[in-house]
């Protein structure tokens, strides 16, 4: 059977010195604070060589090889603070250890009490669908309110579990903005799709248009994928008569978070035509990531496990002409889909400096992580932003998308800043 030890000796003996450290920094402050209790100055000599004493040792086992871990940097260095806090004992290091650390703890407890009650806040507050809402039956609804409402299947459905958010007002404007050319107004036959993303199925609702006075026989959309997606089923051939226009929906399901491309053509036959197939190449369709990024949050503990557990890192350069590091960490923000867990305290003032981590989850459960380290040079007000974005995922994919998405973000910006002050 073996030795069993005080559980404090247990913890230095495993190598956990980091309760030493705090066991140093206690007992300075009880020094510090029974100076101001007791007058007499043999008895704080006493107390203050006690306390030197046991940090000392402390100190010393953690250096002797002894332990099954030697002693970190960091809780030596802390310790050796302790001991000359303790020796000098002077007026604003007492300060510091006695008012500034109290206040600084409890303004961090307040901050994370803040920041629980507003997450918490969040998911009470928001109502998906209310008791009384009526529910509309797809069967039963007339034939042309559904024109132009894209997979009406998967809408039903997204309200119904209420994940869906649709809104009548901007219906219109949204689906042309995901309206995609795929070849040019002066090819035979003109295409464009329309890219509806529904969590895990994509439909491409695409609009061929016979340009010319023939009539094309078994017209056919070929469609390839690129990335973790599949097409479900090859569209079928059809008949266009002369100037006449059709549509072909295709579906395409997605398996992971990651950029996807989706390219092919069409290829036709003339009616009494003897020559080989005609085939128009088709503008690749790029598959946005930030469709399936929601932001999220999670605890400091989780975050720091994330990232050790997560071997993919990408590390992406700050590439920017702001000047503000605030406003570049927003923009950031609203460029990914993510959520900034470092409380707004923690990156409130100009310093030159500012690190915030952030956390975002995808639809399929992949996390995904990143640290933002940024300085800007305070002599210089005009100075643009520097530093680095460090993004960690499970996957590769997840990690080089989301670090592609950053660098296209920061190309755009600049252009626009360009076009503006040209």
């Amino acid at each position: 059977k073996g030795e069993e030890r005080p559980p404090l000796r247990k913890y230095l003996m495993e190598g956990d010195f980091f309760i030493g450290a705090a066991l140093g920094s206690t007992l300075t402050k009880l020094a510090l604070r029974w100076d101001g209790l007791v007058k007499d100055e043999m008895k704080q000599n006493r107390f203050t060589a006690e306390c030197m004493l046991v940090i000392s040792s402390i100190l010393h086992l953690g250096t002797s090889g002894l332990p099954e871990k030697p002693i970190t940097k960091d809780d030596e260095d802390r310790l050796q603070l302790c001991l000359r806090v303790l020796s000098d004992k002077a007026s604003l290091i007492s300060t510091v250890f006695n008012t500034d650390c109290r206040e600084a703890l409890g303004q961090m407890l307040e901050a994370q009490v803040q920041v629980e009650g507003t997450s918490t806040g969040m998911e009470k507050k928001i109502v998906s669908i209310q008791p009384d809402s009526p529910i509309n039956f797809l069967q039963l609804s007339k034939l042309d309110s559904l024109v132009g409402a894209g997979d009406m299947l998967d809408i039903s459905l997204s309200q119904a579990l209420g994940t869906g958010r649709i809104s009548k007002a901007d219906f219109a404007s949204s689906k042309l903005n995901k309206v995609t050319q795929l070849t040019g107004f002066s090819d035979p036959v003109y295409a464009e799709a329309y890219v509806n993303v529904n969590q895990y199925d994509i439909v491409l609702d695409v609009l061929i248009v016979n340009q010319t006075r023939d009539t094309l026989q078994a017209c056919t959309l070929e469609l390839a994928t690129l990335g973790d997606l599949k097409l479900v089923e090859k569209p079928q051939p059809i008949v266009l008569a002369p100037n006449d226009f059709a549509n072909i929906k295709a579906n395409v399901k997605v398996a992971s978070t990651e950029n996807g491309i989706i390219f092919g053509n069409i290829v036709y036959d003339v009616a009494g035509s003897t020559s080989d197939r005609n085939v128009v190449v088709l503008n690749d369709i790029h598959i946005d990531i930030m469709d399936y990024i929601v932001p999220a949050t999670c605890t400091e503990t989780e975050f720091r496990s994330m990232w050790a557990e997560f071997e993919w890192e990408n590390k992406v350069s700050v590439n920017t002409t702001l000047t503000n590091l605030s406003a570049y960490l927003a923009s950031l923000l609203n460029s990914t889909n993510m959520k900034c867990l470092t409380p707004d305290k923690a990156l409130e003032g100009e310093c030159g400096f500012m690190a915030a981590n952030l956390y975002a989850k995808s639809i399929f459960g992949e996390d995904a992580l990143a640290n933002v380290s940024l300085e800007k040079n305070m002599a210089k007000p005009d100075a643009a932003v520097t530093g680095h974005i460090r993004i960690r995922a499970k996957s590769q994919g997840m990690a080089l998308s989301l670090g592609d998405k950053i660098n296209m973000s920061q190309k755009t910006r600049q252009k626009k800043m360009v076009a503006t002050q040209g």
